[in-house]
């Protein structure tokens, strides 16, 4: 068989309905790609200016122009860039995917960088046959002797090319609107779009109805903001420029707490503004956004391969010119560039937190509720990011105040070393609270969802740690202590007592309540005023927690138990008159009555629960007054 060798070739009767189909995931993008060309002629005519190759006319103001007709369904683009002379559209136009841009930046290459040239692949002017049944461009090159040309495609396969008729230098290129694409001619569609495509372009984009003048005494104003705050200097900016930028941007009217201004030259460009928003909900409904740009150029919403996961849980720009797109600069390549760059935005949030810790600790910890959830989120999710912030994450004790885990550790090292005791739900846990207090000890608030998981990683990172719900255990440290003569045959009396008066209380319980299985302990608390408590294994109940933060459906009971136990305080009158009276008229009423109230505060009770508690405390009070019933 011969041997062959060639060029592959492209018919672009094949090619083209993919184009039109799949070469962008949005159809509306085509905006972007319009104005993007738009801007593009009018930086490449400046630096030709620049370097002596054209010279602009006097008042000469750069300007893109966005015509709608909603009659005749079209849209005309027009700029007064650099135009384009007959070989140069045959050039860029009719070779698909043969780009303008580069093609300028090659022969320019020793004379001009490429800043703010937006272009890349030559492929953004065939979005307009997503739309367009047929498109037509009017052009004329600023270049001296230059002749207008007119070219027109009709479906994008064929064209025809001839002598124009513009008079001034620039483009203008016309969509015929298909039948789908009709709703791109109305004027707040369009204005919908290009806000969220062009809101910041670097050229004055102005949009207007086909033969409508701007009415008398109507102040003209262009839709985008050509020097978004990202591009000037953080020392230009005042703390009101930012958050007019943050409410314009965000349509948010609560106020950032703090924000961050990226700026960096070298070893790549990127520019931006990240802002912590106030995010004091469950973790769960926690949402943020951060809109990716290129040269100012809207590209999407929350790259996951610039944005590290836990960083989107705030509010932001970021411009990177630099930023390694594919055709349709709506997703990133995946290289170890972008990567340096996902790194060096979560070292300049870690570097903002800790500074803030160091040098306006006061309000730092104001805003330390709020955004503990995003710092607790990342610390989890980067083990780097982790590293750089575990000196200033903080937790408030019940005096509200903020310390961090060594200075808590070394507060209750002479009670309980190495254990922090937390509060969950300060409501639910009342009663515990304030036993805490009363015994002049302390714990800390995790209120947060997250909270669960993040101190499971502390516990990982330091070990001999325990983190144990406030209901957890009764400490030690609550408990009377055994008298220091006692000797070894009277503890062993006085252990054995206690077993005994536990099983038969235990049996007690399970008689009242119904239950075969009950766990029970007596202890002597310090605190006389309390009957009884409830507490419930930290484990468990921990485990039981993530799986339902996972939505994990299967009954895991059985599993991990978060069995709860109950404490009597054997210091305590009713608990003594159980003991005395095993066979009393109202041992049974009081036994109930005690294990309502130390459920009490942990969740309500039933309607039929309630009823039966009411019922036996009007029966135990009426006995203790004296009262009979008629």
């Amino acid at each position: 068989m011969e041997k062959k060798q060639g060029s592959l070739s492209i018919d672009s009767e094949n090619i083209f309905p993919i184009i039109k189909k799949w070469l962008y995931s949005d159809h509306d993008i085509f905006y972007r790609e319009m104005i993007s060309n738009c801007c593009d002629a009018i930086t490449k005519r400046q630096k030709l200016d620049v370097m002596g190759e054209c010279e602009l006319p006097d008042g000469y103001v750069p300007r893109v122009e966005v015509e709608l007709d909603g009659d005749e369904k079209t849209i005309t683009f027009t700029d007064n860039g650099i135009g384009m002379t007959f070989d140069e559209v045959d050039e860029y136009i009719n070779q698909i995917a043969f780009s303008g841009a580069q093609a300028f930046l090659e022969k320019y290459k020793d004379k001009t960088s490429d800043d703010q040239i937006i272009g890349h692949f030559g492929l953004g002017f065939y979005s307009a046959f997503m739309v367009a049944d047929r498109v037509s461009i009017d052009t004329l090159s600023c270049l001296p002797g230059s002749e207008p040309v007119y070219w027109e495609s009709d479906g994008g396969v064929s064209y025809e090319m001839e002598a124009g008729d513009r008079t001034e230098p620039g483009t203008s290129v016309t969509l015929y609107l298909n039948e789908d694409s009709y709703e791109f001619s109305n004027e707040y569609r369009a204005k919908e779009v290009l806000t969220k495509y062009c809101s910041f372009m670097p050229w004055e984009i102005w949009v207007k109805k086909a033969g409508e003048e701007p009415k008398e005494g109507e102040e003209e104003k262009p839709l985008n903001d050509t020097h978004p705050l990202w591009t000037r200097h953080p020392n230009d900016c005042s703390e009101e420029d930012y958050k007019t930028f943050y409410r314009d941007v965000f349509h948010d009217y609560k106020e950032p707490l703090f924000w961050i201004h990226l700026n960096m030259d070298y070893p790549f460009n990127l520019k931006g503004i990240l802002y912590f928003p106030k995010i004091n909900s469950e973790f769960d409904s926690i949402e943020g956004t951060i809109k990716l740009y290129n040269n100012q150029v809207f590209i999407a919403d929350n790259i996951k391969e610039v944005i590290p996961e836990f960083l989107m849980l705030l509010k932001g720009v970021i411009d990177c010119p630099d930023l390694p797109l594919n055709v349709s600069r709506s997703a990133l390549q995946n290289d170890g560039f972008v990567k340096k760059i996902s790194d060096y935005i979560t070292k300049k949030v870690a570097d903002k937190l800790t500074g803030m810790y160091k040098t306006e600790k006061e309000a730092y910890e104001k805003v330390w509720d709020d955004i503990a959830p995003f710092v607790k989120y990342g610390a989890m999710k980067d083990e780097t990011f982790f590293e750089r912030v575990k000196d200033c994450i903080l937790f408030k004790n019940l005096s509200d105040e903020y310390y961090t885990l060594d200075e808590c550790l070394e507060a209750v090292k002479d009670t309980h070393e190495n254990v922090l005791f937390y509060v969950s739900d300060p409501i639910e846990q009342g009663s515990y609270i304030e036993y805490f207090r009363s015994q002049g000890l302390d714990a800390v608030y995790l209120r947060h969802n997250i909270d669960t998981h993040f101190i499971t990683l502390l516990e990982q990172k330091h070990p001999g740690l325990a983190f144990k719900r406030i209901d957890a255990e009764i400490s030690d440290s609550l408990k009377e202590k055994a008298a220091e003569e006692e000797t070894e045959d009277e503890k062993t009396a006085r252990e054995e007592a206690k077993k005994a008066q536990e099983e038969s209380l235990t049996e007690l319980f399970k008689k009242v309540l119904g239950r075969e299985e009950f766990s029970l302990s007596l202890e002597k608390l310090k605190d006389r005023d309390l009957a009884s408590m409830v507490t419930v294994s930290e484990q468990g109940r921990r485990i039981q927690e993530m799986f339902r933060s996972y939505n994990f459906t299967e009954d895991t009971s059985g599993l991990f138990s978060d069995e709860s136990t109950l404490v009597l305080n054997e210091n305590h009158p009713l608990v003594q008159y159980l003991l005395e009276n095993p066979e009393g008229e109202l041992t049974e009423d009081v036994a109930h009555q005690l294990y309502d109230l130390a459920h009490l505060s942990h969740h309500s009770l039933s309607a039929e629960e309630m009823q039966a508690f009411v019922a036996r405390t009007n029966k135990i009070l009426s006995a203790r007054v004296g009262l009979t019933e008629e």
